[in-house]
């Protein structure tokens, strides 16, 4: 019976590592779709969110199965408790890249920032990559070092964040209204969900140490 309840927990910890996956192609795809106005690619992430979202749902379902026939303690405990919020924060990640891609799609044919940004998003579009691609590892491996490596980049995105509110907020600013609603959605939707990421390292970290971390996500 205990042997098939470490495979249940293994199980678990394989299906974050695919979800984790998942998002980690989705934001790719959407920032190549935002920042090349790449239609196709666009509608393909709206259409596979789908997917991240079925997979999260199963996970949960696994999770909670687990923790009513199975009665974990102590590390099992926080392995399921754990998963479950991780797999909510990941079923967001998917949805901030879902909304990148929408708003490539609406604003088609025409780039959805103007000129003066599109360096900016560019930058912020690879760091959340590369903060997708650091999380698949850190849920593989549980790596300490790989979940300060995800609150760095974290910080990077953050400060691109604010330079857009100080660029559509300045008045120096020339887009229009549209312009203004469309880079400050896209904007939070890169900020989110790096903050995503961060409060997924954090979850990691109370698994590898038992000690909690507070997060704001």
């Amino acid at each position: 019976m205990r042997e098939v309840f470490q495979q249940e927990l293994r199980e678990v910890q394989d299906r974050l590592v695919e979800i984790s996956g998942l998002v980690a192609v989705s934001i790719e795809n959407a920032t190549r779709a935002f920042n090349e106005s790449n239609v196709s690619l666009a509608e393909s992430v709206i259409a596979d969110d789908d997917k991240i979202d079925a997979a999260a749902a199963e996970l949960d379902e696994l999770a909670i199965n687990i923790l009513a026939r199975q009665q974990p303690v102590a590390r099992d405990l926080r392995i399921v408790v754990s998963a479950l919020r991780i797999s909510a924060s990941l079923e967001r990640m998917g949805d901030m890249s879902e909304h990148i891609a929408q708003l490539a799609r609406y604003r088609f044919p025409d780039k959805v920032v103007p000129k003066s940004l599109r360096p900016t998003f560019a930058e912020m579009g690879a760091l959340d990559v590369e903060i997708a691609k650091k999380l698949v590892e850190l849920l593989k491996t549980e790596d300490l070092k790989v979940a300060e490596e995800i609150r760095n980049e974290d910080d990077k995105v953050d400060a691109l964040h604010l330079s857009v509110f100080d660029k559509v907020l300045g008045e120096t600013w020339k887009g229009a209204a549209v312009d203004t609603v469309d880079a400050t959605l896209a904007s939070r939707y890169h900020e989110r969900f790096a903050d995503h990421a961060v409060s997924i390292a954090k979850k990691v970290q109370y698994l590898a140490t038992g000690d909690w971390i507070p997060s704001d996500v």
